[in-house]
This record gives C-alpha cells, structure tokens and sequence, in this order.
C-alpha cells in the first residue's frame, strides 16, 4: 500500500494548514458530498515520483496544561505505531514549548524517521532562520525551516519526507487490488463492533482474538477461506494498542487502520454496532471506501439484542440509508456474529460485490443506453449551446470508470452526471462505486482554436 505520513504537533502550530498546503488543495472539514458531513483528516500526495498518504493527526479538546501534554504526546505515539514518516509541525516564533519537548523525546526513542517543520516564518531572513536553528535543540536531525500559510519551504520539505520513506515496493501505486482470482475483503468499523468476531463466526473457528476490549487486534489478520469454490481472504482490521503508550481516543483514528487494509481489498465490510445509530465514524469510514473506489456492504452486527421485528428493521434501515446516502448504492444486512445469525449472507453478498467490482460492460450496449438516456432526458444548455454527449466506453474496473466523449466537459451539471450513474447503476445492477468522466473529441481543442480568429474577425 502507499506509505503513511502523520502530521503532529501540539494546537495552532499549523497542522491543518500544512495538510492543506502539501496535498495542494483546500480541504474543507465540511465534505462538499451531499448527505454526509465528515472530517477529512487524510489525502493522496505524489513527489518525485513517490505516491503516499498525508494524515493530519488534528482534533485535540482543550484543557488544563497537563490534559493538553497527554494528548500532544498521545498523538504522537498513535503516529509512531500506525506511520512510516512523522512530519512534527512546531511554531518557529514561538519557540520550543514543554509540548514540543515532550513529543520530542518521545519521537527521538521510537526510531521513526521525523522531519521537523519548523512552521510560521514568513520570510527568508537570517532573524527567521534564526529562529528555526533552535529547535535543533530536539535532537530530531534537520529541520525545515518554512511558511505552510505562504508556502515557503514547502519543496524542501517534501524532499525531505521522500528520502526518508521505505523503498518503493512492488505495485505500491496500484489503485486497485491484483485480478488474480481471489477476493479480498477488509472488515472495517469503530473499536468493540464485533470485527474479530464476525471473522471467527464467518470461518467457524477462533482465527483472530475476540475480546470486548476495544482495540485487542493488533495488526491486520488475513484469513484465507474458500467458499463455494471462491477464494477469498478476509482481513480482520488492525486495532490500536490501549496501553498507557497508546492514544486512548482511538474511534477518532480508526480510519488509519482502514487505509491499511482497504488498499489491498475488492470489498469493505463496514460493520456496526445495532445498540447504536450511525455515528460520524460510521461516515467516515463508508466516504472512505468511496473514495478509494472499493465495494461495500454496510453489517449490521448484534441484531440478537434488538427486537427482532421486521418492522423495526426496516425502520432502522431506512434511517441508516438516510445517515450514509452518499453510499445508498450499497447493500445492508443484520447479523449476529455471535450467534452466528446471516453471517453466510455477509459472504455471499462479499463474493457478489467483487464480481460487480471487476464488471465489464458491452461498449454497443453502452452506446445504446447512452441514446436512450438523451432521448429521455435531453443533455441541458451549456454556455448557450446544446450539451451533446457523442458516445461512452468503460475504459476500466475495479471499480467500474466509465468515459463519455461531450462538446463540452467541463460543462456537465452535476445533477445530470447523478441522472447518468443512476441509469448505469440501474442497468447493469451495479451496487458499487461507479466512476464518470468526461473529455473532448480528438481535435476539438483544436477545431475550436482555428474558428476563434474567424469569429474575432467577423465582430
């Protein structure tokens, strides 16, 4: 998978903005898809040729100085365990704070590569540098001298978290799992939901440690498993340590796990707890798998201790669609892991998905839902002119990425791209992510180029 790299550091040193500066994008903390409103604490970076995650490890609660001194070195042992580079963010005009010795000490004994980014200089003067020579003082090696807000410095930064990353591996930069006949299936979901449990329930054996203290896996278990002539691999997510060493306010970090596993994975089961609605870790962790394009099935788990009325069920599952609309494609059962009630139908549902996630569709049969789609519902006006759509191809799987060729792109309304991916879904009966983009007839560029001195000359 691609490497991780956390942001640390204590509040209002910049971490959020640095985030927001290396990923080259302003990420709001609202997420622009409709029906869902989650954090974005994680984002795909490329340089020099290296492809990795950025995660800003932000969200501290205010409190007295020894609270804010636990959580500040909490987070940082948190990114120790889970990352490859630690990226320790420190307000350069402020100096070194007993957080930032703190941390420090920590980071200089667990061995992990740390590039110190000593931030809020907004020039390049020999005061300011200055200023950043001190926090050599940490013991850490280098520092970065920079301005996340202005973007100085950044470059050099981000040369120094590529040399320290591991060497490149084998298909790292892969979007999608190998096709290589066997279906991995990450199981995701907040601490003590029943991951493990499902797991042993689902190959009738006690494979991985069950424990109802949150966070007893450790790492990410594999299990092979062949079911109805398929081959699989589950993969029960890895849980965060609650030693004293370890953050203790781990629902908020559980998407680092998922990020490990759902790389490698056709299919996410996102599972959940019956005794609770659905909570913003739910939607985190579904947006998750929907943008990394990876199927999903939405579990359900305990449902032995809710009444067991379909009525009931049917409510709580018309609410759970309206929480996590933003993945309403997606199937949702009702297990029990313990007892062993429709974890098979967890399988099967799995297996389907995977085939649905490797789909091919015909590219005549493309074409002619795409004429029936215009007859329909006729493209919109766009700058004046007539939304033309020509014809559509699926350029890839995993999951399914369609291409439709338009006089205009960049013009396509959203509603109408929803309208488009609902008719696919529809019929082809995709329950997976589904990709669209749009691009330009070759030349058009072009055609359009030559007619505009014509045009100029004739006004």
């Amino acid at each position: 998978m691609k490497p991780l790299v956390a942001i640390v550091g204590r509040p209002n040193v910049g971490k959020s903005t640095l985030f927001n500066r290396l990923v080259g994008k302003r990420l709001a903390l609202v997420e622009d898809m409709p029906g869902v409103t989650r954090d974005r604490h994680y984002h795909d970076a490329e340089w020099e040729g290296r492809t990795f995650t950025f995660i800003d490890t932000g969200g501290f609660v205010p409190g007295d100085k020894d609270s804010l001194l636990q959580q500040v070195r909490e987070q940082a042992q948190l990114a120790v365990e889970e990352c490859n580079v630690i990226i320790f963010v420190v307000d350069a005009r402020e100096g070194i704070t007993p957080a930032d010795d703190a941390v420090a000490k920590y980071l200089r004994k667990s061995g992990k590569p740390v590039v110190v980014a000593a931030n809020k200089l907004d020039n390049t003067t020999g005061q300011m540098q200055a200023l950043a020579a001190e926090f050599y003082k940490l013991g850490l090696g280098e520092v970065q001298a920079m301005s996340a807000e202005h973007g100085l410095g950044v470059q050099g930064l981000f040369d120094e978290v590529v040399a320290k990353l591991p060497p490149k591996e084998e298909d790292e930069d892969a979007e999608a799992p190998p096709d290589d006949g066997i279906i991995r299936v990450s199981i995701i979901g907040r601490p003590n939901v029943g991951k493990s449990t499902l797991v042993n329930s689902i190959l009738k054996q006690k494979r991985v440690v069950a424990s109802e203290i949150p966070g007893t896996t450790r790492d990410p278990v594999d299990s092979p498993l062949t079911y109805k002539g398929e081959q699989l691999i589950l993969t029960d997510t890895a849980g965060i340590r609650r030693k004293k060493t370890i953050a203790h306010r781990v629902e908020q970090f559980s998407v680092i796990s998922a990020l490990k596993v759902m790389e490698r994975s056709d299919v996410a089961v996102l599972l959940m707890d019956a005794m609770e609605p659905a909570v913003d870790q739910d939607a985190k962790l579904a947006g998750l798998a929907e943008e990394r394009g990876r199927a999903l099935v939405i579990v359900v788990n305990k449902w032995d201790l809710v009444d067991a009325d379909q009525r009931r069920q049917e409510t709580y599952r018309e609410s759970l669609k309206y929480a996590l609309k933003f993945v309403g494609y997606a199937p949702i059962l009702f297990t029990s892991a313990l007892t062993g009630s429709k974890v098979e139908k967890v399988v099967d549902v799995a297996v389907e998905l995977a085939k649905q996630f490797r789909f091919r569709a015909p590219t005549p049969q493309l074409n002619r839902l795409l004429e029936h789609m215009v007859d329909n519902h006729p493209a919109p006006i766009v700058r004046g002119k007539p939304l033309r759509l020509y014809y559509i191809s699926q350029v890839t799987t995993a999951p399914p990425t369609f291409a439709i060729t338009t006089n205009h792109p960049e013009g396509v309304p959203d509603m109408y791209k929803r309208y488009i991916t609902n008719q696919l879904r529809k019929t082809f009966d995709l329950r997976v992510p589904i990709r669209i983009f749009f691009r330009e007839r070759p030349g058009q560029a072009k055609r359009q180029a030559r007619k505009k001195p014509h045009l100029q000359g004739k006004s």
